[in-house]
């Protein structure tokens, strides 16, 4: 029933009582969701387990775009973008309090560079077809500058305006969460899984243990999901201990700036900075989000952070596109992603019951753990349909079409309906009931304190960082003020879940360690 509330204590009970589940799912990001979402609306008994947070990788940290990938236009990747424009279509739908039409210009100093543009843009206005936000358009200089005020004047000539999407990652993740849970699925955070369960030569299930508490748990399932996103291979590894790697991880870091920067609400796009690099300025809750950096990792950090020079180069290549070059005294916020990058050479050896793109895996081990890995945002339901199909077809579930390419997620008003634009969708009127809606976390900032407590009883935050990094996105917004509000979101952490003192207080700690993480001096 829609408005379930989640409840942890209800979602361990189920856990105790050994009944089998239908499909067990590895990992709490926008591709675990988006399956536990598809398992429940198709009818399966859905229990899904992430070690930390939801969100807490890379599904919190992208560059908040829902797009078909104009960068894949100069690779030739026609197909992906036209599959990802109609998973775009379809979230505009489906999530319309969360996902909203972004006008973007791409900036030029050559005039062959606009006409190069301009072609390629009305290639991508043709692959999205009558699922097309807009036609894009050339602009001349003027129509340039009144777009975007902020850009560098210098040698301007024109540039060109298309339409994308952009929207809140961690919300679309909790909202997911939502989603499954109506549907009856049972979601839990901080319950990593440390091993699998096999019987016959077969994987049929896990073992999992509550950080909270300590308690262990072995559940089984006729079906399990690893789709943890980059830490995949670790998983993987659970059940071929010399499994070799699928992954090559990036990291991508984004800088959040005053919106001063870039006035006039549109984005800028520059496909090929000084570095080579694609560039994004773009407008994000008042504020404006610069990234992304690509670096190659060869390690998994739970916590990412900039490596040497990442910063500097993200604000140099800023610095040629901007009228005002950004120092580093105007970052609000930093924060670093990894992106599961797929390996070519070794993703085409496990072909054998596998569906692969350029962008995602959905692959089959010989005990019958299902991989999904790669791909972003924009496509995660794609990915989920793929990934549910074949693990109905491996465990013989019986056979139940997928029900999300018209699922409305939990919030979504019905179209029409005033409000739609509100991030808590229909729950609007409950946020407003709760203690604390007139009083704000921190005074230059709208989040307030029932924001906290609607975290708390509905959207299943267990920590100081959960609320200020996932669901208010007050950490990502600015440091420097989430810092300053730790103290007061304890308070009310203690008085929603009441912890134990010790926990309260690690709680408040690792909300501090957090904040220097995304100081720019980190």
């Amino acid at each position: 029933m829609p408005g379930i509330r989640p409840c942890r204590e209800e979602g361990l009970a189920a856990l105790r009582d050994g009944t089998p589940w239908d499909v067990l799912i590895i990992g709490g990001g926008a591709t675990g969701l988006g399956c536990a979402v598809d398992a429940a609306a198709r009818g399966y008994r859905t229990l899904l387990v992430d070690a930390r947070d939801f969100a807490a990788g890379t599904s919190s940290r992208s560059t908040k775009l829902i797009h078909g990938g104009v960068r894949y236009l100069r690779q030739g990747d026609l197909r992906l973008v036209g599959h990802a424009l109609r998973e775009r279509a379809r979230l505009l739908e489906n999530a319309a309090h969360l996902v909203s039409p972004l006008p973007f210009v791409i900036p030029a100093w050559h005039t062959v560079d606009r006409l190069l543009y301009a072609g390629g843009l009305k290639l991508y206005d043709f692959l999205a077809g009558g699922h097309n936000l807009d036609a894009s358009q050339p602009l001349d200089r003027a129509g340039t500058l009144a777009a975007l005020p902020g850009v560098r004047r210098q040698g301007l000539c024109g540039g060109v305006r298309y339409w994308d999407a952009q929207f809140d990652d961690a919300r679309l993740a909790i909202t997911l969460m939502r989603t499954a849970t109506d549907l009856g699925a049972i979601c839990l955070n901080h319950l990593p899984v440390t091993g699998l369960r096999r019987s016959g030569g077969r994987i049929d299930g896990a073992w999992l243990r509550d950080n909270e508490s300590g308690e262990s748990f072995e559940v089984r399932a006729r079906a399990v999901i690893n789709a943890t996103g980059v830490w995949a291979d670790e998983v993987r590894r659970f059940d071929e201990r010399n499994a070799t790697a699928l992954l090559a991880p990036s990291q991508g870091i984004h800088l959040v700036l005053d919106a001063d920067l870039l006035p006039g609400g549109h984005a800028l796009l520059v496909p090929q900075a000084d570095d080579g690099r694609v560039l994004f300025a773009i407008p994000w809750q008042d504020r404006l989000l610069l990234g992304t950096t690509d670096s190659a990792r060869n390690d998994l950090p739970a916590e990412p952070q900039p490596l040497a020079g990442e910063i500097d180069a993200l604000l140099r290549s800023a610095a040629g596109v901007l009228e005002r070059a950004p120092r580093r005294e105007d970052i609000r916020s930093v924060f670093a992603g990894l992106r599961p990058l797929l390996r070519p050479q070794e993703t085409s050896a496990h072909r054998r019951s596998s569906a692969l793109s350029r962008e995602h895996a959905v692959l089959t081990s010989p005990s019958g753990l299902l991989t999904v890995t790669g791909g972003k945002w924009t496509t995660y339901r794609r990915m989920a349909e793929a990934a549910v199909t074949q693990a109905v077809e491996q465990a013989g579930l019986h056979r139940s079409p997928c029900r999300t390419r018209t699922l409305a997620l939990h919030g979504c008003p019905p179209p029409g309906s005033p409000g739609q634009r509100h991030a808590y969708g229909t729950d609007a009127p409950l946020l407003a009931m709760l203690p604390g809606n007139d009083r704000r976390l921190h005074p230059a900032l709208p989040h307030t304190e029932a924001m906290v407590r609607f975290a708390l009883r509905y959207e299943a935050a267990r920590t100081i960082e959960d609320v200020l990094a996932r669901r208010v996105r007050l950490l990502f917004l600015d440091a420097v003020a989430a810092a300053e509000t730790v103290d007061r979101v304890g308070e009310i952490v203690a008085e929603e879940l009441a912890p134990p003192p010790d926990r309260l207080t690690a709680m408040r700690e690792t909300a501090h360690e957090a904040v220097r993480r995304h100081l720019p001096s980190a």
